[in-house]
């Protein structure tokens, strides 16, 4: 049975003007190859523009008519990671299912091809000069998977594929003194293994606990659950709010433009993979130039009772879409 994402996160910031709005590209054109990443496929512009709405915070508004189906923009992750239960089965880059048959085997990870590998060689080059086993294991021991992903960007920031402040832009979750707690942990573990290898310390100056956390946060709210699907999208339709077990996921991503988008609970707008990590937002209705696209963050087929809560503990917000205000 094809399975879709689960959960992401927002933007939800202080009511603001609608009217005040921007354009997408100079708002991403701090990172070129985060601009290119997302208008993949597109010989111009996707149609659509970031702008501020009246209540929550940033969002995606259509620049022009967009019909059922039609797919909207691709976007590659700013930054993604397999989980542990499927690390042997798919792409360490790009979480692509491998047959055993096609992977490209290199130190113990696999890889859907050597272009694959190839992206990757700088950054898992450092990820091998440490010792990960006091990390990895208080992380597996606890059930953590974003840590993992932290450890990703902290090593593509170290090779010079990445920026420490590339995922500043997103909004960060709101952590406790109990959170705060158990990622400083972490962070010990994380700066201590790169402390013993041969990394010049001018290469590690920016992984300060502050840094850690920071970044944590942001991943923890706007990370998405992949779920790679086989066949087409219109196969897909039928089960468009099905749920799934996290252990069934293949990996976590974390996007720049489809982290704006903002939650409905009868999304107009909707994010798919076919094969990999590279996300496609599609319509789910004919939607009007104008309009603001949405998702859907959760499960829509749960009751108004059970969105909400899950809503407000995983996100902070209450949802006042059109549909929970009618009680549906």
């Amino acid at each position: 049975m094809p399975i879709l994402p689960f959960l992401r996160s927002s933007s939800h910031l202080t009511k603001q003007n609608r009217s005040n709005t921007f354009n997408l590209f100079p708002l991403l054109s701090f990172s070129t190859t985060t601009a290119a990443a997302i208008s993949e496929q597109h010989h111009s512009p996707p149609p659509i523009r970031v702008a501020l709405t009246h209540s929550s915070g940033r969002g995606v508004f259509a620049t022009r008519p967009i019909a059922t189906g039609d797919l909207i923009h691709t976007a590659k992750p700013a930054l993604c990671h397999p989980s542990l239960s499927a690390i042997n089965s798919v792409c360490y880059s790009c979480l692509k299912k491998v047959p055993n048959s096609n992977s490209f085997q290199f130190q113990g990870v696999l890889f859907c091809s050597q272009d694959c590998k190839r992206r990757c060689n700088e950054y898992y080059d450092v990820e091998m000069k440490a010792n990960w086993t006091a990390f990895d294991d208080y992380c597996r021991n606890r059930g953590l998977k974003y840590p993992f992903m932290v450890k990703r960007l902290a090593c593509m920031v170290i090779s010079g594929v990445s920026k420490s402040d590339s995922l500043d832009i997103l909004q960060p979750a709101n952590l406790t003194s109990d959170m705060i707690l158990e990622m400083e942990e972490e962070f010990a573990l994380l700066r201590n293994a790169f402390s013993k290898t041969s990394i010049a310390d001018e290469h590690i100056a920016f992984l300060t606990k502050q840094w850690y956390i920071s970044v944590l946060a942001r991943i923890r709210i706007n990370a998405f659950r992949i779920e790679l699907v086989g066949g087409l999208y219109e196969d897909l339709l039928s089960s468009l709010v099905a749920s799934v077990e996290a252990e069934a996921a293949v990996g976590n991503a974390v996007y720049i433009l489809p982290s704006l988008y903002n939650h409905d609970c009868d999304p107009n707008a909707h994010i798919i993979w076919i094969d990999n990590a590279d996300a496609k937002i599609k319509a789910l209705c004919d939607i009007d130039e104008g309009e603001e696209l949405r998702i859907c963050y959760i499960d829509a087929s749960m009751d108004r009772d059970a969105r909400q809560e899950l809503l407000f503990q995983g996100f902070g917000f209450q949802c006042n879409c059109s549909r929970c205000l009618q009680g549906d």
